[in-house]
């Protein structure tokens, strides 16, 4: 959203600091390229606003099909100054406290004497960004809005062209006629709403006319005029919102919506007189978002429902607008308030509240369901115990924490099937059942049982989801259907049960295809097929695993993009976390390198993913948390639904650990009825869990594989899972991040080493589980990064990235430990070198590696991980390491024993190491003592936000071991 935020006229005179550190990654889109309406398509004005822009890195080169310039070139071009290499997030620290002012100095000033700071807000900011005489857009529109430029963004009057509105742009002190208009609308604008007092009585005017009233809409600033306007008052909030995932409740329905703001002020709503009441609400901090007069067609928001940056979930407000409008001038009085709760209202149907209920686990692990499952079982019971209801867990797997004593009240260790179930069922008589956290063993027992309609005799509801959703998103015939329906669109797919049936449906499709089990875990059973030989060894491989064989069309070298959607009963509905996999499709996601957030979308693409997500859920009907994942065109904006996990999953786990967000125990309680706003966010404490986390670090998740223990196996990966366990690495920047992952999948690896392996093209093109080191060589070798995309399909910009490491290992050989600067080290370290990878490179031993980096005073800082990109002050425990920083986040008072994880799951070592980790950081509080817990898989227990009293994310290695050990000077380690 950077384009869309630099050139949005509220942003004048301001030094913009975005908190996400990677900007720039997809460059800035044609500035010439206009829209229908004659305005610049991709822009909020025709010029950037913003006096500077400060981020942590930025990206030099622009690879997504739109960029015509990479971002700095594009501020140069404006005359705009960038800083990079800021810790952003230090930044964010200081300035929530409130805006300060700041100026931006190249060069040592002369004699150390700078001029007094002088304010903008003192300015009228507002007459400075306003047009200066009247302007008029779609002339031929059905009705007529006067729209008054106090900083206006284009797509306001996208949106209102668009309900084919008439719009009569006029500058800010404009003289309002109401004979001119049929509908007012008032933007946003910067500045200190004290500057405007010409609109203000100007508006006062058109309010008291009660002869003529007509409708009026104003947002953000407008919003604010309105409200003073109307005999409100005005005031600075603590913190200000900023941002695109800001929650405002709406006080006629109580559902909560996402929306991008930017404001420093805020409405006092014990001021509104009484005709006028609150529309909306923050659910945050309870500051106002909108007032609404009861009877007449008045109302105003102080949020952006225009959007562009951020959620478009109450564009429908101008819908509404423009309709009232429509209604007044054919003479028909409509009452808005009415028309926004008529379109905003759910019926929801909760059951009622369960005294006792059933959970089914996921019984022995199995590639592609393993420990995770674990993990969000055990999140479920705590959920239930907070809400004094009584648990039975059935789950045969004794290595897991949630079979241990002291969580779930009864546990069985019993088969999940049917037979076994059922007879669970009869001695305890649960009123609920839980089948969403026990993986596809669960919910195929679960869709079992509800065909031989057990629940139903025995009286036991089904919580969350109900199993029709289920069934409608497993069934690829009645999925594909169901998403047809809401004009969304699948990959070209047929459902087949014969090997015959399939030869047609590819012929008809079109080779290659994939073929693949429906109801399967882990893309059991499935593969690519070129021609018809190989789709009947395929076909007949995959009926052995299910009667239904799924045949869609091939979409390898697409991107893969997930999103990890909530909602509850009462269609309350975010998007936790999205992800994007540096592998093209053609791999399954298990099997993939996973980057969150995602790098390589525009703003456009990231919200049209995220309405589709919202669209299809809400569609479904389900309830908790899903997963859906999309192809889409690397070199266009055409998408396909890939499917809909209606269940917890392996990116569940992966996206909860990656956000803060405990998706699992919202899932619960979302079960339950119990609505999303009125459940805390439990890492901040104060803020609520309906809102999508900012994320201000990068984060990696790197399969492992354990091939060589088996001999005659490929090495080749694909759309059929053969990882045994994940990694998951956080960093500042994204080659921090990926070269940590590689340390921490194999501990005999120091990074993305161009040493290891040979080049070898036909594994560049055909996947292996050592791809990623075949990479490093070719780049060693000097392939070019357009080379590589044609061999891999990996997006360019990650291969550039790629690119940074290998072309530093260079570097750092060129030089010894002799010659080797202050200023070289620090960027090594920047980018993710471990002490021995440096050591390794300029010749000498890992001791004396950290020997040098410490005589240079080269340490790592503490961040911390708090879902709101440190705009709201967090108690948070939720640690990692960055070398991308200046402060730590958080003071070190000692007196903690430190606990070691057990890292990545492998063959030989598994869930029943979190048993022990979980059990010793149990114990250790039971004796009173404080605890770190240092791990770096996100499938497990130990690595949950509550086990432990500070956990770091981090390398169980000897650098990074004895790094935290210094910062934190524990009483003692512990070996678990």
């Amino acid at each position: 959203g950077y384009p869309e935020s630099l050139t949005d006229p509220s942003y004048h005179a301001q030094l913009l600091v975005l908190t996400y550190p990677l900007v720039g990654n997809y460059g800035v889109p044609d500035d010439e390229e206009r829209d229908e309406h004659g305005l610049p398509k991709w822009f909020e004005s025709s010029r950037i606003w913003a006096a500077g822009l400060i981020v942590g890195e930025v990206s030099t080169r622009a690879c997504h099909w739109r960029a015509r310039r990479s971002l700095g070139k594009w501020l140069a071009t404006h005359g705009v100054p960038g800083l990079c290499d800021i810790d952003t997030r230090a930044l964010t620290f200081r300035l929530r406290e409130g805006v300060t002012l700041g100026r931006i100095v190249q060069g040592a000033p002369p004699f150390g004497i700078l001029p007094t700071l002088s304010d903008p807000n003192s300015r009228n900011l507002v007459a400075e960004v306003s047009i200066k005489e009247k302007k008029i857009f779609n002339p031929n529109g059905e009705v007529t809005i006067v729209a008054v430029d106090c900083g206006l963004k284009y797509n306001q009057l996208r949106c209102l062209m668009k309900r084919n509105a008439k719009v009569i742009l006029v500058p800010w002190d404009h003289k309002i006629d109401v004979k001119e208009y049929d509908g007012l609308f008032i933007s946003n604008g910067p500045g200190d709403p004290e500057m405007c007092k010409t609109v203000v009585e100007n508006l006062k005017v058109v309010l008291n006319d009660k002869n003529n009233v007509k409708p009026i809409f104003g947002i953000c600033l407008g919003h604010q005029l309105l409200s003073t306007a109307a005999g409100c008052h005005t005031y600075k909030t603590s913190y200000g919102n900023r941002g695109h995932n800001l929650p405002c409740t709406h006080s006629g329905t109580g559902r909560c919506f996402m929306t991008s703001q930017n404001h420093g002020f805020a409405v006092d709503p014990k001021s509104l007189p009484n005709d006028w009441k609150v529309l909306f609400t923050n659910e945050n901090d309870k500051t106002n978002e909108g007032i609404i007069h009861k009877t007449q067609p008045f109302f105003s928001v102080q949020f952006h429902p225009e959007h562009t940056a951020g959620p478009t979930d109450l564009e429908c407000l101008f819908d509404i607008f423009v309709d009232a409008v429509k209604s007044f001038k054919n003479k028909k009085p409509c009452v808005i308030d009415e028309m926004i709760t008529e379109k905003l209202k759910f019926e929801s149907t909760v059951h009622e509240r369960p005294k006792k209920v059933l959970i089914l686990g996921s019984g022995g692990l199995s590639i592609g369901q393993a420990g995770e499952f674990d993990y969000s079982g055990s999140q479920g019971v705590k959920a239930m115990q907070e809400e004094k209801i009584q648990t039975v867990l059935i789950n045969p797997n004794i290595a897991t924490v949630q079979t241990s004593k002291g969580l779930a009240d009864k546990v069985y260790f019993l088969p999940i099937t049917p037979e076994y179930v059922e007879q669970v069922i009869k001695a305890e008589r649960p009123t609920g059942v839980l089948l969403t956290f026990g993986g596809q063993t669960a919910l195929n027992c679960g869709v079992e049982l509800q065909k031989a309609r057990i629940f139903e005799k025995y009286n036991v509801a089904v919580l969350g989801t109900p199993i029709q959703s289920i069934v409608d998103t497993e069934d690829r015939k009645i999925f594909a259907e169901k998403v047809n329906a809401i004009g969304e669109k699948v990959a070209p797919s047929a459902a087949v049960t014969s090997v015959e049936e399939a030869i047609v449906a590819a012929k008809q499709i079109g080779y290659p295809v994939m073929a693949r089990s429906a109801f399967s875990l882990g893309g059991m059973g499935s593969g690519f097929a070129n021609n018809e030989e190989e789709l009947k060894s395929l076909a007949h491989q995959a009926l052995s695993h299910s009667d239904q064989l799924i045949i869609d069309k091939s979409l390898k070298g697409w991107k893969e993009v997930e999103y990890e959607v909530v909602r509850d009963a009462h269609d309350n509905c975010i998007t936790v976390c999205n992800m994007e996999n540096v592998d093209p499709l053609g791999i399954h996601t298990g099997e993939s390198i996973v980057v969150a957030p995602s790098q390589t979308l525009s703003n456009k693409e990231y919200y049209m993913l995220r309405n589709t997500a919202i669209k299809v859920i809400k569609h479904f009907g389900i309830v908790g948390e899903c997963n859906i994942q999309y192809a889409l065109n690397p070199h266009s904006e055409e998408f396909y639904i890939i499917e809909v996990n209606a269940r917890l999953s392996r990116s569940s786990a992966l996206a909860s650990k990656a956000t803060g967000y405990p998706l699992a125990y919202v899932a619960a309680k979302l079960a339950l009825g119990i609505s999303l706003p009125t459940i805390k966010n439990s890492v901040t404490g104060v803020t609520t869990a309906c809102f999508e986390p900012s994320l201000d670090y990068c984060v990696v998740k790197i399969p492992r594989w354990d091939l060589a223990k088996f001999n005659r196996v490929s090495t080749k990966i694909g759309s059929s899972m053969k990882s045994v366990g994940e990694v998951m690495s956080i960093g500042r920047n994204f080659e921090e991040a990926f070269q940590k992952a590689l340390r921490m999948v194999d501990e005999n690896v120091n990074g993305f080493d161009p040493n290891i392996k040979e080049v070898n093209e036909d594994e560049l093109r055909e996947p292996t589980d050592k791809r990623m080191f075949v990479l490093a060589a070719a780049l060693k070798q000097n392939y070019s990064v357009e080379k590589l995309y044609e061999l891999t399909k990996i997006d360019k910009w990650f291969l550039e990235k790629f690119k940074n490491i290998v072309d530093y290992y260079k570097t750092l050989e060129s030089t010894d430990s002799t010659s080797i600067s202050s200023d070289i080290l620090i960027k090594a370290k920047k980018i993710g070198f471990s002490d021995k990878q440096i050591a390794a490179a300029i010749k000498i031993t890992e001791v004396a590696a950290r020997k040098l980096r410490e005589e240079f005073g080269i340490t790592p800082f503490v961040k911390q991980i708090d879902t709101v990109a440190a705009e709201w002050p967090a108690s948070t425990n939720y640690l990692y390491l960055t070398y991308n920083g200046t402060t730590h986040d958080l003071t070190f008072p000692g007196d903690f024993t430190m606990v070691l994880g057990s890292g990545v799951y492998r063959i030989g070592s598994s869930v029943e190491f979190d048993w022990c980790a979980v059990g010793c950081l149990r114990e250790l509080r039971n004796q009173g003592k404080k605890t770190i817990m240092v791990n770096y898989n996100p499938e497990t227990v130990s690595t949950d936000y509550d086990m432990s009293d500070r956990l770091y994310f981090e390398e169980i290695s000897f650098e990074v071991v004895m790094d935290i050990y210094n910062i934190e000077h524990p009483n003692g380690v512990i070996l678990s």
